[in-house]
């Protein structure tokens, strides 16, 4: 267990990000169930692609793709690029 003495500080700031919702809903799920917020979620999985790490563990994986099953999530990462605002 980390104590106090092991986090590091840092500066956070609000931010109006705009997501596509499915994905967001699995992001939330996911955060609820590793018992974090969802902005500490999203600041682990930043860091570690920024290393070419993977940030869930097998696990983990197998529980996000029950989530995304569960809210309809079908996009897959060679997607990214090819998405537009639905009008």
């Amino acid at each position: 267990m980390k104590t106090q003495a092991d986090r590091l500080e840092v500066e956070r700031v609000q931010t109006g990000v705009r997501i596509e919702k499915r994905i967001l809903k699995v992001l939330k799920a996911t955060a609820e169930l590793k018992d974090m917020t969802l902005g500490d979620l999203i600041e682990g999985i930043v860091l570690h692609a920024f290393e070419g790490k993977t940030p869930f563990s097998s696990n983990s994986l197998k529980e996000i793709e029950e989530l995304k099953r569960i809210y309809g999530l079908k996009l897959r990462a060679g997607d990214s690029h090819r998405l537009k605002e639905k009008l």
